[in-house]
């Protein structure tokens, strides 16, 4: 599931990606050029609220100053995201997870045990920190709404994804225990 969730990311992060640092047009910026990046102009938020979430902008009162900063930032940030997700997948598939496998029954035995580095432990916070972001903006989480969930049917979908939510803050809190 955490892999389904991480490949989702990865997914998000590609399919409304940022402009490609070397898709250099013509009539660009000489800054960019000389940092590197393509962009030849600010780049709008993203229209996806789930994108908009992981990639908010640096000046929530200046559009104009958010767009130009996105422009420089924004496609390293959706680098950094995807490769953390990334390293999660290849954490899982490395302690022996079988991606294509079907899920095991509830009360069947099942896992993997995932060995971290320190390094390994910071991607995986942060992938999960992703996860969360982007379930609880679909989702509709907000602060305080612990009844309303628990007030959902159990056949409810999104409250079975709320549960997943709830999860991963579960390993994430583990994961910062582990750390210390």
């Amino acid at each position: 599931m955490v892999a389904s969730l991480a490949a989702q990311v990865i997914e998000l992060l590609r399919d409304e990606a940022a402009p490609a640092a070397d898709d250099q047009g013509g009539g660009e910026d000489p800054l960019a050029v000389l940092v590197g990046l393509g962009a030849d102009g600010p780049l709008p938020k993203p229209d996806d609220p789930v994108l908009a979430r992981l990639l908010p902008d640096a000046y929530s009162d200046d559009a104009g100053e958010a767009a130009d900063f996105r422009r420089y930032t924004e496609p390293g940030l959706r680098d950094r995201k995807a490769a953390n997700a990334a390293t999660v997948i290849g954490s899982l598939v490395e302690a022996g997870a079988d991606l294509g496998a079907e899920p095991e029954p509830q009360d069947a035995p099942g896992g993997v045990d995932v060995e971290l580095d320190r390094a390994g432990v910071e991607a995986w916070l942060r992938c999960l920190t992703d996860l969360r972001l982007a379930l609880g903006t679909r989702l509709g989480v907000a602060e305080g709404d612990e009844e309303l969930w628990e007030r959902q049917p159990d056949d409810d979908p999104a409250k079975a994804m709320h549960d997943v939510y709830d999860w991963l803050g579960f390993v994430q809190e583990t994961l910062v225990r582990t750390r210390r």
